[in-house]
């Protein structure tokens, strides 16, 4: 027994390491170069087109790369679909067998999408990411969890509502979600625009765990898997800005908070490359006005940026965090004279 502890201790610890830096020596640019070439290609034959876009790589980051780009650019987000299966998932969340019936349906019509149209949701996503990962002959997972953004209603986050993927690569695993990476829905029409955002691919475990959470929790993929789903419902609000800028995100753990007036609230990140000091900001909102602040102190080392903020006035506050004009994270605080349950 304690033998099967130790090697879990040891898988766990891998697991917590496994990030993008781990191939900061591999250049992507064949790999990508190979994915746009490939541009446009039908889903007729996946064993040929996993051919294509792996048979002149040499290792298997390369080849899952070109796999995983390939989909991100030719992939598009069916955004209109994913709003109505989560209408209907909603509505029928009390009755069980007309949910049966409309996750039958509704499965059978996304991967004849897929297939046709190059249009699905997150689960197509992860699905194609896979079978191709497998074709070429990589270990890869779908994996089924929670995810939560700036627009999500936790109050009816009642089952999983997102699919992504854990690939293993020189006996690591990794993540990455090619459904967040490939683009965003215009919020004026819903329809997708492609915009590609490498921070989600082969994301550190407990960068991912802001906003993903899975069903299985090993797959956190982070030491001991310490992250409760209620821990994970607590977690500041995250944007996709906050993958292309930040290696990790230390602190504050929690999205809301309970702190007096004076105390220092203190902000601890890596970046993943130096920047401008300047260009950190806060806007904070009471409510009846909002302001743009820069922080009370701040220092950056190394890639790790430490800067913290003091309010000198009671109230509830909504905090925005900037970095280069790009929102990074959002947190209210209740501040007050006496504070009655302490959140740090």
């Amino acid at each position: 027994m304690k033998y099967l502890i130790l090697i879990n201790i040891f898988i766990f610890t891998i697991y917590s390491n496994a990030q993008s830096s781990d191939f900061k020596t591999i250049n992507f640019k064949t790999a990508d170069s190979i994915a746009m070439s490939y541009k446009g290609e039908d889903l007729d034959n996946l064993p040929q087109l996993a051919y294509k876009l792996t048979e002149n790589l040499a290792t298997d980051i390369e080849r899952f790369r070109a796999i995983y780009m390939w989909v991100c650019t030719n992939i598009s987000n069916d955004y209109k679909s994913f709003l109505k299966n989560k209408h209907n998932r909603i509505k029928y969340q009390n009755d069980s067998l007309k949910l049966h019936t409309w996750n039958a349906n509704f499965s059978k019509t996304l991967f004849k999408t897929l297939q046709k149209r190059k249009r699905t949701v997150c689960t197509g996503y992860a699905y194609l990411i896979r079978e191709l990962a497998n074709l070429a002959r990589i270990e890869c997972e779908i994996i089924q969890g929670y995810s939560k953004t700036s627009i999500t209603d936790i109050k009816v986050l009642n089952g999983p509502n997102h699919s992504w993927n854990a690939v293993k690569l020189n006996k690591k695993w990794y993540l990455c979600d090619a459904t967040w990476a490939s683009g965003n829905a215009n919020p004026e029409t819903n329809e997708f625009e492609f915009q590609y955002n490498d921070g989600y691919f082969l994301t550190a475990p407990n960068l991912f765990s802001l906003n993903h959470f899975p069903t299985d929790t090993k797959w956190l993929l982070i030491a001991n898997n310490k992250l409760t789903f209620q821990e994970f419902i607590n977690t500041p609000i995250v944007y996709s800005s906050t993958f292309t800028e930040l290696k990790s995100y230390d602190s504050p753990k929690k999205f809301h908070q309970e702190i007096l007036i004076y105390q220092p609230v203190k902000f601890n990140y890596q970046l993943k490359k130096s920047i401008s000091t300047h260009s950190v900001y806060l806007v904070i909102d009471n409510g009846d006005y909002s302001k743009k602040t820069e922080p009370s102190t701040l220092k950056q080392e190394q890639n790790k940026l430490e800067f913290s903020y003091q309010f000198t006035k009671i109230g509830f506050y909504d905090v925005h965090v900037f970095i280069k004009n790009k929102l990074i994270a959002t947190h209210t605080f209740n501040v007050s004279n006496r504070v009655t349950a302490l959140n740090y």
